[in-house]
């Protein structure tokens, strides 16, 4: 898995300018975002009564990485119901899938110099 690997559902251009190209503060971000989206995905069914509120958080923090059509999807599934929430499901996933691409192209630039 390397850069090449990044489908574009997070703009780490976005992400890296907002952080002010500080990699540090960029990698601590990223890794919350992973560990906080281990707990929302199991809130983010419709089933589950705080699915609305999950819904709600994964789209502030969606944004704040620069994963736009995550954020999105959680709009819509504000807007929608329930039945938007797989779509929630599919964003996060690809989201996710780039931020570990992009974690793993930074780890081998960083062996290498």
């Amino acid at each position: 898995m390397a850069r090449r690997d990044i489908t574009g559902a997070v703009d780490f251009d976005y992400l890296e300018q907002f952080a002010a190209g500080d990699s540090q503060v960029i990698d601590e971000v990223l890794e919350l975002f992973q560990e906080q989206a281990a707990m929302w995905s199991p809130m983010l069914e419709a089933r589950v009564d705080g699915w609305r509120d999950a819904v709600h958080t994964v789209k502030g923090a969606a944004r704040g990485v620069g994963a736009h059509a995550l954020g999105e999807a959680c709009e819509r599934a504000e807007l929608e119901g329930a039945q938007a929430l797989p779509a929630v499901h599919g964003a996060l996933d690809a989201a996710l899938f780039d931020i570990a691409a992009y974690r793993h192209e930074k780890a081998l630039r960083s062996l290498k110099g």
